[in-house]
């Protein structure tokens, strides 16, 4: 996907931004009760302070273990390479969920409970959204959008280098 240190950074905050304005969204509604559309609005307060995070932890950690995890995982010569994708992915979320979760549960949760256990929960509710919100909904449309931005890009530097 993407070939040039600009051309990552774009992928990771288009990435980051879906992702974890989605995730934000989710877990006003577990705590209002539900989701309406006061949420979508409320979400961006808290996209403030989260997507920076994100995007540090991704860019500079998550990203480049789940890309090395996933090439162990995965021989894109002798397999499909969109195992390769899918792997990058789930990796990503293995990893991105439970630190997020703890960023969240130290800036939003009340945590006199116990910062472990509140945390456990964050993780425990927002793994199965984060999991199949990458592989099935966020990921998919963040590629595809990535692909329409440089296609023309690469097109016409395809181009040039024939001349």
């Amino acid at each position: 996907m993407p070939k040039t240190k600009l051309e990552d950074v774009i992928f990771t905050l288009f990435m980051v931004f879906v992702m974890v304005y989605a995730m934000i969204c989710y877990n006003i509604a577990l705590k209002t009760g539900g989701m309406h559309r006061d949420i979508f609005l409320a979400a961006f307060h808290e996209l403030i302070l989260m997507a920076p995070i994100a995007f540090v932890l991704d860019f500079f950690l998550v990203g480049k273990i789940a890309k090395k995890t996933a090439f162990r995982l995965v021989d894109p010569e002798k397999e499909n390479p969109f195992h390769l994708v899918l792997a990058i992915s789930a990796v990503s979320v293995l990893w991105m969920c439970p630190l997020m979760s703890l960023a969240a549960t130290l800036l939003f949760q009340n945590t006199d409970a116990g910062l472990l256990p509140v945390w456990m929960q964050t993780v425990a509710l927002n793994f199965p959204m984060a999991f199949f919100w990458q592989l099935c909904y966020a990921g998919p449309f963040v590629r595809a959008v990535f692909r329409l931005i440089f296609r023309r890009r690469a097109a016409g530097r395809d181009s040039s280098e024939c001349i």
